[in-house]
């Protein structure tokens, strides 16, 4: 064994996977988590805690791990975590809890994630849940939305004995989770709601079709409905555009709206009614993660698949990982490229894309250099659909229909970051909704400090 090396995780083949929807990543088993796990060092000052927005206290798990004592690392895990399993696979612990890692100096760093994810999953093959309060306190906090910022501050809430309700506007919980991350990074029915159960376990109710701003306001749930607080984890729905001309053209989609068909409303299941255009040529515009998902996506449902983006390889701001799985399964990154225009046919479908070449100028307020279009370099790409994966922003809907929350420029939601506090008396909110998109470990952050911010604040009126 080379200490210095990750142990090689199992992955479905390439060119196998571009073809199904079941996960690329098959994980760790008992003897190579145990491999892996004996890799770490048990530093005295833990950087990859720090490194962790939600404080899991890694070597400690690890150590169990590499014990044989997985119920013990599960126990370790669950006192600071709600969604283990997802955590595992879709957080980017290349930039946090691995990217502190002591042992990556000289070598590989530990495969955190990937211990995670193992201790998850045996947890839900062997039937481990965390325990439930024994009883409750009888404070009533309503949650909006059942993302990962919703169903942390639940779960954290619901532990400390609170009667906590999630309010989720669409028909299944699980935010983003549910919608947003396709099937083969993410299992719904395999992780996913399994890990919404856990937190139903610890005594959360969940109330689906339930569009707070609508269905009930704010204001109604804690004057006439009886709860004491209410946090906003609605996150951020609301995709943005590029403005070009041809962008209402037949054929183009938000990557929000792609997903949530495809995940959500099962449009990839030969079994399921729910329409989406898959296309023959498809290009997504934008470099993130939720980018390379729509990518992946199109990729699966038979589309030749391009990835637009203004800036290099250096700045794409999706995970290495997901870039590297893209690359592997066959889809076309056309780098330093910016469309102007999307060209329709005399039926108004989409029928080329019309784009500009780009050079990387000084960085701009990012950190990144700014790209700049390169005189007379218009060419045009062979398309039948186009995917705009720009960034969301969070729905205006809550934040007009309540009275005294006040929000930025972005239309966001202000809140105290250590505690999720706003402008509005026993309303707390964290996550996207706040932030503007991020990552489920940020929501889950933002989450778990909304859950100590109502807790003193509830605790502080007795």
């Amino acid at each position: 064994m080379d200490v210095l090396k990750k142990v090689p995780v199992r992955e479905q083949d390439p060119k196998v996977r571009a073809t199904n929807f079941e996960e690329v990543c098959l994980g760790y088993n008992e003897e190579e988590a145990k491999e892996e796990a004996s890799r770490c060092i048990q530093c005295k000052n833990p950087k990859c805690v720090a490194g962790c927005p939600v404080s899991i206290n890694i070597p400690g798990f690890i150590k169990e791990v590499e014990n044989g004592n997985h119920e013990e690392a599960a126990k370790i895990i669950a006192e600071s975590s709600a969604l283990p399993a997802v955590c595992g696979r879709v957080c980017p612990q290349e930039s946090q809890c691995e990217g502190r890692c002591i042992r990556g100096i000289k070598g590989e760093p530990i495969s955190i994630g990937k211990l995670e994810r193992f201790v998850a999953d045996w947890s839900r093959e062997h039937g481990f849940v965390p325990a439930a309060p024994e009883k409750t306190n009888g404070k009533k906090v309503a949650v909006i939305g059942s993302g990962p910022s919703g169903l942390t501050c639940a779960g954290d809430l619901a532990k400390l004995g609170y009667e906590v309700t999630i309010f989720e506007a669409l028909h299944e919980a699980g935010g983003v989770l549910t919608y947003g991350i396709p099937e083969f990074r993410l299992p719904k029915e395999g992780v996913v709601q399994p890990e919404i159960d856990n937190v139903r376990k610890l005594g959360v109710k969940i109330e689906t079709n339930v569009i707070v701003g609508k269905s009930v306001t704010i204001d109604e749930l804690l004057d006439e409905e009886g709860f004491q607080a209410v946090f906003i984890g609605s996150g951020a729905g609301l995709p943005m555009f590029m403005g070009i001309p041809g962008e209402n053209a037949n054929g183009v989609f938000s990557a929000n709206e792609y997903l949530t068909r495809s995940n959500l409303m099962k449009a990839f299941r030969s079994d399921y009614d729910t329409p989406i255009v898959a296309g023959q040529k498809v290009a997504v515009v934008g470099g993130g993660n939720v980018a390379m998902d729509a990518a992946r996506t199109a990729l699966r449902l038979g589309a030749e698949v391009h990835v637009v983006y203004r800036r290099s390889e250096a700045e794409l701001p999706a995970r290495v990982e997901e870039v590297h799985h893209a690359k592997e399964e066959g889809i076309i990154f056309d780098l330093l490229t910016n469309p102007i225009e999307i060209l329709t046919d005399e039926k108004g479908w989409v029928n080329g894309m019309k784009c500009v070449r780009m050079e990387l100028g000084e960085p701009d307020a990012s950190g990144r250099r700014r790209p700049v279009e390169v005189e007379g370099s218009e060419f045009v790409i062979d398309v039948d659909t186009v995917i705009m994966s720009l960034g969301t922003s969070p729905n205006p809907l809550i934040s007009n229909t309540t009275k005294g929350l006040d929000i930025n420029k972005r239309k966001c939601i202000i809140a105290e970051e250590s505690t999720g506090q706003t402008s509005k008396e026993g309303v707390y909110a964290g996550g996207d909704a706040v932030t503007g998109a991020a990552t489920v470990i940020l929501a889950m952050e933002a989450g778990r400090a909304g859950a100590r911010g109502i807790h003193e604040y509830l605790s502080a009126k007795e």
